[in-house]
């Protein structure tokens, strides 16, 4: 029973696959996001987010209603973080053997070999989450913060470069060459190199929001405008590519989540100009107005709702959910569902607070406050049975297991196909 529930599927060398990455950041985005309800309902007037020290300030005169469900909140933040370091180790583990495989060098020589761009993009949350483990359980811990910013840029400057370097050993061969097969990119999955940059570019530009450094500000904007430009470009090339190659020969199948990329890019984007803005505002006295901050959150939630709603009702066409999701059909390229879930909420959360609250169109605390919340939060626990519905067929051992050999249903589907999918 433990190893149903708890237990991680072993050496599986050729049937690995680089997307099962995306299981360990979608927990790392759980974790994050029960941070986000922490960060904007405790009031912590004295720092730029919550920290351990605003909590404890504000549970010691909450009602007991609040107490539980600030507690049920850290909870959840050390639950999903264990899981993402549990299923980023796994993951590590299962990649060393898979790259000795002669499949890894088919993946390299394909259009999947942008599934590789999901260990820079992981590696870039597990930063998030460590930061925010350490703002919510260490006392004083913004006693010192100053200090750590060098380190938290360091480390984004780092998984950057591997991130490049990554993306340049496929895609730039696949300019120098022409290996890329246009008509096998029938899906939006070489997104996730832009997504990779964006996740990069939104954790460097976390200093620039709570810094009162100047030079630390201008380091953080710098490393985080490089390489959200470099996200721009990317996305106008792979998305004019991915339509057309969806236009001539329709989507692939078992691409049907790369349709909602889009939203994650969108949020991680959206977060990291709010970062840069509030950089510029306090260490270059460049002031936004609170009416722009509602504009531009209304312009970022309007596009994620679009697509939200084009990208359901395409995979609602190819019967992708019932199928992968909620049916029989197993795919790893699947995670990259949880994603959009995440990043739908997590917006929403600032899109009413930097845009409804702050311009005062809703009261903070009120019943109007929580009901426009509400709908974000089924988004956030959709995705969180999505992942256990995942985990389940995908990485947790199976207990219909023959015992003169393999389990009944341990062949996860990677086949060329799913391979170039998520």
């Amino acid at each position: 029973m433990f190893a149903r529930w708890f237990g991680l599927r072993k050496n599986l060398g050729t049937r690995y696959n680089p997307f099962y990455f995306l299981a360990a950041l979608g927990n790392g985005g759980m974790a994050v996001a029960f941070f986000i309800w922490l960060n904007f309902l405790i009031p912590h007037p004295k720092t730029p987010i919550v920290t351990f020290d605003s909590i404890a300030a504000f549970m010691a005169k909450a009602s007991l209603v609040s107490q539980g469900l600030t507690l049920v909140a850290m909870a959840m933040i050390i639950f999903f973080a264990v899981r993402h370091l549990r299923s980023l180790v796994w993951n590590i583990r299962e990649f060393g053997h898979y790259r000795k495989t002669s499949a890894f060098i088919t993946l390299n020589e394909t259009n999947a070999s942008v599934g590789l761009m999901a260990r820079p993009l992981t590696f870039a949350m597990t930063v998030n989450v460590l930061f925010v483990v350490g703002a919510i359980f260490v006392p004083g811990l913004w006693n010192i913060v100053e200090y750590l910013f060098p380190f938290s840029l360091t480390a984004f400057i780092a998984i950057g470069i591997f991130a490049i370097r990554t993306f340049l050993s496929f895609f730039g061969r696949a300019v120098a060459t022409g290996f890329f097969d246009c008509t096998r990119n029938n899906h939006l999955g070489q997104l996730q190199s832009v997504m990779a940059f964006v996740m990069v570019g939104v954790g460097a530009a976390a200093p620039a929001a709570m810094s009162s450094v100047k030079l630390t500000v201008a380091v953080s904007i710098f490393t985080s405008i490089f390489f959200l430009s470099a996200a721009v470009l990317l996305a106008f090339i792979v998305v004019a590519l991915g339509f057309r190659g969806m236009l001539e020969h329709g989507l692939a199948v078992e691409a049907a989540p790369s349709l909602w990329v889009l939203i994650p890019v969108l949020t991680l984007f959206g977060i990291a100009i709010i970062r840069i803005n509030h950089g510029l505002h306090s260490a270059f006295e460049a002031h936004t107005e609170p009416y722009q901050n509602f504009i531009f959150t209304s312009i970022i939630l309007g596009l994620q709702i679009f697509i939200g709603v084009f990208g359901y009702s395409v995979m609602n066409r190819v019967n992708y959910l019932r199928t992968y999701l909620w049916g029989e059909g197993r795919s790893p390229g699947s995670y990259a569902l949880i994603c959009p879930a995440v990043a739908l909420f997590v917006f929403g959360m600032f899109f009413i607070h930097n845009g409804l609250v702050q311009n005062g169109l809703i009261e903070k605390y009120s019943l109007v406050h929580y009901a426009s919340i509400l709908p974000f939060a089924i988004v956030q626990v959709i995705g969180i049975v999505a992942m256990f519905r995942l985990d389940a067929k995908l990485i947790r051992p199976d207990t219909s297991a023959n015992k003169a050999g393999e389990p009944a249903h341990d062949e996860v589907q990677t086949t060329s196909t799913d391979i170039a999918t998520a």
